[in-house]
């Protein structure tokens, strides 16, 4: 499934191949978040456009609507949304705990209302994996529970703890589930444990020794401080294996994606890109700039100069801020657009230099600019 190809030498920053039945991902890799199976104003032509290789779906969202028997006699996602790429789903675990005041966390599972119709519904590691194969992910995750910061060591402890007999359970129930569509599907481990150190340890050892076809971080990004990420991605990545792919998941900014690539980290996820455009917050060479600011009212340049993304081949700052402030959907587009294009070329940019063995000081010229922010 995965093909470390080549590291950096002064740095853990890998480069490596993915390989699925529904195509190739090289990696370091980002990937767009499509929650409800799309990405929110892009079609799936506009992604391939830009180069997006896998996509992200959310279990918890699809299972509520349309349905997994919907999705079912669709016959998956990859068909329901005319998207022939990889796909990737979170088990559902995060958006339980996420959107829900009133969830009855026991240690076979969750049981939580609806946000949509407040009907109640429970999640067992096996149901989460049924609902996966349903959907037809080329990567399924093991349901887990995301720990909130902060949060007391005995709480924690006995949350990793759990987490880890669920991914056991989900393992056990991946193995069991036959395939429904007729391709190999992949399951990955979630590592938990918080900011302590020893935990953290203790749930890498311990699911690698369960084993898994890859690997994801879970539970950073959550409101801990930056320098405490960097240290439970350090202390993870020294325990998972080389051979198999590693992914932070729901990071993050073009900062964390760089400082997680540095520390090994292979794949991530966030909704940034896409929710930051549809909010006129644009990301760039230089940095962010909301494009709402009366300044760029008769300002006739592209989002990005630098950028060769449609939007910025064809539209200036003055006409997408005039988009904005008229509440035309169109802003929303090509805003969402350019984000995307952004984080895309970021990691294709990223990949070619650890190739070239020039990533450390490309990192370093990087960081300079997206600390200019502008408002």
């Amino acid at each position: 499934m995965f093909e470390l190809i080549t590291k950096c030498n002064e740095t853990n920053a890998r480069v490596g191949l993915l390989t699925t039945e529904h195509g190739k991902i090289e990696t370091p890799i980002f990937m767009p978040v499509g929650t409800q199976g799309t990405v929110k104003t892009m079609t799936p032509d506009e992604l391939l456009e830009n180069k997006a290789q896998i996509i992200l779906g959310n279990t918890y969202h699809l299972y509520l609507r349309p349905t997994q028997e919907i999705l079912l006699k669709a016959g998956g996602l990859h068909k329901f949304m005319n998207w022939q790429k990889p796909i990737l789903t979170d088990s559902g675990g995060y958006q339980v705990f996420s959107l829900n005041a009133n969830v009855k966390l026991e240690d076979d599972g969750v049981t939580f209302k609806s946000h949509i119709d407040g009907s109640s519904h429970k999640f067992t590691p096996a149901k989460s994996i049924q609902i996966q194969k349903d959907i037809g992910s080329d990567i399924i995750m093991v349901f887990d529970e995301c720990i909130p910061y902060p949060a007391e060591f005995d709480y924690i402890k006995h949350s990793t703890e759990r987490s880890l007999e669920w991914a056991k359970q989900c393992k056990i129930a991946f193995e069991n589930e036959p395939e429904r569509y007729g391709f190999k599907q992949f399951l990955f481990g979630i590592s938990q444990g918080g900011t302590i150190p020893e935990l953290r340890k203790f749930s890498s050892k311990k699911l690698v020794e369960v084993g898994f076809d890859g690997y994801a971080i879970g539970g950073l990004a959550v409101g801990e401080p930056k320098d405490k990420m960097h240290e439970m991605l350090e202390i993870s990545n020294e325990i998972l294996p080389q051979n198999k792919p590693r992914y932070l998941m729901g990071v993050g900014t073009p900062t964390d994606l760089l400082e997680g690539i540095s520390l090994g980290v292979d794949m991530f996820d966030c909704v940034m890109p896409t929710r930051n455009a549809r909010n006129a917050s644009i990301f760039t060479g230089i940095g962010k700039l909301n494009i709402r600011n009366a300044k760029f009212k008769d300002d006739f340049t592209p989002l990005d100069e630098d950028c060769e993304c449609y939007t910025c081949k064809n539209f200036t700052r003055a006409y997408i801020r005039h988009l904005f402030i008229a509440k035309e959907i169109l802003g929303l587009r090509l805003t969402t657009l350019h984000n995307i294009h952004f984080y895309l070329k970021l990691m294709r940019t990223a990949r070619e230099k650890i190739i070239e063995g020039n990533f450390p000081l490309w990192k370093k010229e990087m960081l300079n600019k997206f600390r200019k922010i502008e408002t």
